[in-house]
């Protein structure tokens, strides 16, 4: 049976310090969109009422029975519209499902992780390129890094970069039609690549070696230096212009970002489910970042995810308990996988015991 966890109101004293008892059942409504009616509660101390819903990711959702379908849709490398007509919604529903979706996973993916247990981790970093409207003028770099063995993505987000290439008289009139339009094109590459370092250091606290695995970019030695820390950094560069094949010391980044490219239709190239702003590609991302790390095996002849390998789930999860319960609140939001409300951080200590 579920109990709140907590008030959902930030300004009562019992959302930050719940107590036993804190709140009532205030009897329960039904909605047409449910066969079940759905139970309410009562503050003691704000007085102000909830619902179960109010922690769910489906609340306030018209058709929360089509949510874990349109997930499974844009995981498969569909684009909004093909999934709006598979599902029979409108564009622009489709639209703001997925935007509030992928918001939810991006919090998702960041609260279920812990410290990577062990004394030494390697870890794949690679970049690849796709572009945000149009090809010649509006180039992006997408980091991806990945835990070894598991193949868990840890983090990949998007950066604008500068145009380069062969340079045509026309390519060089589109590229100052361009800048005159969105202004003068910043290279961010290397603002990205420190931002998805970080997200391993976060997770390797205690490990004593640090094994990463990269391509011969000049920027990467720097960074990853500031990242880990030159004692415990073990890092090995392989020249991209190997043949990419199993032997390949980059394989395993190679592998991932060829997965991506064929489940995320905004990463395919001259596309035209491309995305015409780059934040909703790093939206995408963190969609294609909970499939791949929660629901997916590791590999087709396995039975764990990545995030199961590395210990941050018990099991693989179902799409429906991905979009389970909101996770606004940080590691005090309801774990995917609890019935009767308990937290993330309060599962995590469980399990851990």
């Amino acid at each position: 049976m579920f109990h709140p966890p907590f008030c959902p109101y930030r300004s009562c004293a019992r959302h930050s310090d719940p107590r036993p008892g804190f709140c009532i059942r205030h009897g329960t409504y039904s909605a047409q969109c449910r066969a079940h009616a759905v139970q309410r509660y009562r503050c003691r101390t704000c007085r102000r009422t909830f619902s179960r819903q109010t922690f769910r990711v489906d609340f306030r959702d018209h058709r929360p029975d089509l949510n874990s379908a349109l997930f499974l849709e844009l995981a498969s490398g569909l684009g909004l519209r093909q999934s709006a007509r598979n599902l029979k919604l409108s564009l622009s529903c489709t639209v703001l499902k997925f935007r509030k979706i992928a918001r939810h996973l991006r919090r998702l993916n960041l609260t279920l992780r812990r410290p990577i247990q062990g004394s030494s981790a390697r870890f794949h970093l690679d970049e690849f390129e796709t572009y945000e409207t149009e090809r010649n003028t509006r180039p992006l770099t997408v980091p991806m890094l990945i835990e070894s063995e598991s193949r868990y993505i840890l983090w990949s987000e998007s950066a604008t970069i500068r145009a380069r290439g062969k340079m045509t008289e026309k390519r060089r009139q589109a590229i100052a039609k361009a800048e005159k339009r969105h202004g003068r094109r910043r290279d961010l590459s290397r603002r990205a690549l420190a931002r998805t370092m970080q997200r391993a250091v976060d997770l390797a606290p205690g490990l004593g070696t640090v094994v990463l695995e990269t391509d011969e970019k000049t920027a990467y030695p720097k960074l990853a230096r500031g990242a880990f820390g030159k004692k415990r950094l073990v890092h090995r560069q392989t020249s991209s212009k190997l043949v990419r094949n199993t032997l390949n010391p980059l394989f395993p980044i190679n592998h991932e970002e060829a997965l991506a490219r064929d489940l995320m239709g905004r990463l395919r190239r001259e596309s035209w489910l491309v995305s015409k702003k780059r934040r909703f590609l790093d939206l995408a991302l963190q969609l294609h970042m909970a499939y791949r790390n929660l629901v997916r095996r590791r590999f087709n002849y396995d039975e764990a995810s990545p995030a199961q390998w590395l210990g941050f789930v018990p099991r693989r999860l179902t799409p429906e308990e991905v979009l389970s319960w909101r996770q606004v609140w940080g590691r005090r939001s309801v774990h995917p996988l609890s019935k009767s409300g308990a937290s993330v951080g309060v599962w995590m200590a469980r399990t851990a015991a």
